[in-house]
């Protein structure tokens, strides 16, 4: 009980340093875990949006060729054990907290001797480092928390591959407010001699990562939009033709995915020449299986509600397209919910114009921003704007209203960390439906 509490303190200081980055704290205490990282076979994921939706199709192909596979990926939607998995299967949570008390306990002999105390992030990334090692992973994909240089999983000093996704302007206050800016942060994870896999990026972005490159003398192997054709929505999946590949299929129905897609072929393209045995059917069965929660998920058909984790104006231009190519005859009724530190006047002014009401929350974190202040932003781009005081108020009245008449779709966006609440209360709607319909 009282290694439990102990336990329990640390974690919560922690988590009230907040982000501080660099490296020296995850430094100490991975050379305090025996620095079993560096044992590890890691293709390292960076970028602003896409990062999980990549890494979630090469583990799917992976699996799919045979390999035992770890994936670390943040931030946690539904659980935290999401956050970890091994071969699409998240760590138990039993499992979970032993190794965070071992990571406490490291902590707490740091401090001991007056080394940094490290951050809740660097704790969770020791941990999955410590269950991927003890597991015997052959590959690890493994994606940064928040930007790449100094970044607590860029103690990685040989990655197999460095990731790029595409890159926006987000955590401006960390990164820097230009494109450039946040591209050379986020091109730290590319290393000397290791191979870089790009997806397809803006040509100041592009450059930036291009001389990265060439500094560091690595193959570059770069995504090319042009080479994705033929895209279109069959029988409630996306289809593509990339390359020799005709008829990719994906449940991931995003517009945005193909380009997610196209960046995990890559990689798997990649490692292939590294050696490892992948097969064209492998990456065609893997990107079919791929799931990936919070992403263009559709939770409930009757009335039609969605959840996507859209946060900043490149992902919600994004998720504009896909409401635009794929579901011009639905009427959408918005539940939005941001954090403080986002662009989120970027998003409303893409998403709103196709909007028949919208209504604001609260998130519950503490860089919210609430829900009345995102309502007054919101009402600069269309006048049906309503605050609620709960998620599960704004989906009972959004599915309410959806209900009275036909082609009206709930679409909860803006953050992903409230989008575990909005599943929950979408679930219990439809359930609730279920019921007086049987009556």
């Amino acid at each position: 009980m009282e290694n439990e509490r102990k336990t329990e303190q640390i974690l919560e200081r922690a988590k009230a340093l907040g982000c501080v980055p660099g490296l020296e704290a995850i430094s100490c205490l991975m050379e305090e875990l025996g620095n079993v990282q560096e044992e590890l076979a890691v293709v390292h994921v960076a970028g602003t949006n896409g990062k999980g939706s990549t890494g979630a199709m090469l583990e799917a192909i992976l699996c799919r060729a045979g390999f035992h596979v770890g994936r670390f990926s943040s931030p946690a939607v539904f659980s935290p054990e999401e956050v970890y998995q091994i071969d699409k299967t998240p760590i138990a949570k039993e499992i979970l907290d032993g190794l965070m008390e071992e990571i406490a306990a490291a902590c707490s002999r740091l401090e001991s001797l007056g080394k940094p105390v490290p951050t809740i992030f660097e704790m969770e990334t020791a941990a999955a480092f410590v269950w991927f090692y003890r597991m015997k992973c052959e590959i690890v994909i493994l994606e940064t928390g928040l930007g790449g240089r100094l970044d607590a999983t860029n103690i990685i000093k040989k990655p197999l591959c460095s990731v790029i996704t595409s890159i926006s302007k987000d955590h401006t206050a960390i990164l820097g407010d230009t494109l450039t800016q946040i591209a050379w942060e986020k091109a730290g994870i590319i290393k000397k001699g290791r191979p870089a896999v790009l997806s397809w990026q803006t040509p100041e972005v592009f450059e930036v990562l291009q001389e990265r490159c060439k500094a560091m003398q690595c193959e570059l192997w770069q995504c090319q939009d042009k080479k994705a054709r033929n895209l279109r929505y069959e029988e409630g999946r996306l289809v593509f033709d990339w390359e020799d590949f005709s008829e990719i299929s994906l449940s991931l129905v995003g517009a945005y995915q193909p380009q997610n897609a196209v960046c995990a072929m890559l990689a798997a393209h990649c490692l292939k020449s590294l050696g490892y045995n992948i097969s064209k059917e492998d990456v065609k069965e893997g990107l079919a299986a791929a799931r990936w929660p919070g992403r263009f998920e559709v939770v409930a058909k009757a009335p039609l509600m969605v959840i996507d984790g859209a946060h900043n104006e490149d992902a919600a231009k994004k998720l504009r397209e896909t409401l635009e190519m794929g579901f011009t005859n639905q009427k959408i009724i918005y539940i939005i919910g941001v954090l403080g530190d986002k662009d989120h006047e970027g998003m409303l002014r893409q998403l709103l114009p196709l909007a028949k009401k919208v209504y604001t929350i609260t998130p519950e974190n503490p860089r919210a921003l609430s829900a009345q202040e995102l309502c007054r932003e919101a009402r600069k781009y269309h006048r049906d704007v309503q605050d609620m005081e709960r998620v599960s108020q704004a989906v009972q009245a959004a599915a309410k209203e959806a209900r009275l008449e036909e082609d009206v779709m709930v679409l909860a966006c803006g953050s992903l960390s409230w989008l575990g609440c909005a599943k929950e209360a979408m679930v219990r709607e439809t359930k609730a439906e279920e019921a007086y319909c049987s009556e």
